[in-house]
């Protein structure tokens, strides 16, 4: 591991000012993702800035949204009773996300910032990662490409975005609250992260040394039914080769409102804004869901190795659909 230069944060003024000032130097949180990359040799900071003892963490409640400190753990959030009541697709994207030991030590601003799961981001001995050296290449569109993105890629980078929880958060349009040298910024959820471009080392709109202090939650009205559910490989601590989190109003028969968003298929958190429109207004059965599923996957553009994820995904909504409009348990 490269060398560096340990600091603990006093408050979050000072933290902000110490990372900004320097070019190299990282917050440091729960570090479930960031101590295995820096261990693997991918990332290596001259200094991190831990910032475990600032008050960013505790759930507030209001009438219309959760208020959750960006260092509140996983498994805190998924405990808190108005999760279930209000918001059971967040609590299912939480405990599906990780293992409990890992969801007792990962925060919530840190989940939403993890790094791409790509095999070729992760292993410095492979040369061509624009996302960790811009300009070199992207192996992953000659290599094994199983699980990559299909929706939002580039000719420069086909790497997933692999945070369960900021699925539903992108279907509910959370805002991240942000703290950083020119002030503070409240950003939606569906502008917080940037697809890859040309430019895939930048993910997301977060200046150098700008900190997560809060993401604001807008609750579902009572009697809104939610889900989310992830495709994978294997059972437990596996990563979505498809997911979906869906929330509908459904009134007489007809689709209301909906809200829908993809996960284990985009290169970010992909709200299915075609989706939702194909879904309001109309009755609700097989017929229309699988149209919305039509809706959700164009414009993918999957590689040999994905080209299988185009169906699942379908598939995966379909079933979610299904499963939120069925007669409440």
């Amino acid at each position: 591991m490269h060398p560096f230069e340990y600091a603990r944060a006093t408050d979050a003024d000072q933290a902000v000012a110490t990372v900004s000032a320097d070019p190299d130097a990282m917050f440091l949180a729960g570090g479930t993702t960031q101590l295995d990359l820096m261990k693997d040799g991918v990332l290596h900071p001259d200094r991190l800035v831990d910032i475990t003892r600032l008050p960013l963490g505790g759930i507030t409640h209001t009438d219309s949204a959760v208020q959750v400190g960006a260092l509140t753990t996983m498994e805190e959030l998924a405990a808190d009773p108005v999760m279930g009541e209000r918001l059971p697709f967040v609590r299912e994207a939480l405990l599906l996300g990780a293992s409990t030991q890992l969801r007792n030590m990962a925060t919530i601003g840190g989940n939403l910032l993890q790094r791409a799961r790509c095999r070729y981001f992760r292993d410095p001995t492979v040369a061509a990662c624009n996302k960790r050296n811009p300009g070199s290449g992207c192996a992953a569109i000659a290599g094994i490409q199983r699980m990559h993105a299909i929706l939002g890629t580039s000719d420069h980078c086909i790497a997933l975005h692999a945070s369960d929880v900021a699925v539903p958060l992108t279907a509910l349009d959370a805002i991240v609250h942000t703290q950083g040298m020119d002030g503070s910024r409240s950003i939606p959820m569906t502008q917080f992260y940037l697809p890859p471009g040309d430019t895939p080392h930048i993910e997301n709109v977060l200046r150098h040394g700008e900190l997560i202090t809060a993401i604001d939650i807008p609750l579902l009205d009572a009697g809104i039914r939610s889900h989310y559910i992830k495709v994978r490989d294997r059972a437990s601590y596996e990563f979505a080769l498809t997911s979906a989190a869906v929330a509908l109003v459904i009134e007489d028969g007809v689709v209301q409102e909906a809200r829908v968003a993809l996960g284990g298929v985009g290169t970010i958190p992909w709200r299915a804004w075609d989706a939702e429109d194909v879904l309001r207004g109309n009755p609700a059965g097989a017929d229309l869901f699988r149209v919305a599923a039509e809706a959700a996957l164009e414009g993918a553009r999957p590689l040999p190795g994905t080209a299988f994820k185009v169906e699942l995904a379908k598939r995966t909504l379909v079933r979610t659909l299904e499963t939120v409009a069925g007669a409440p348990s």
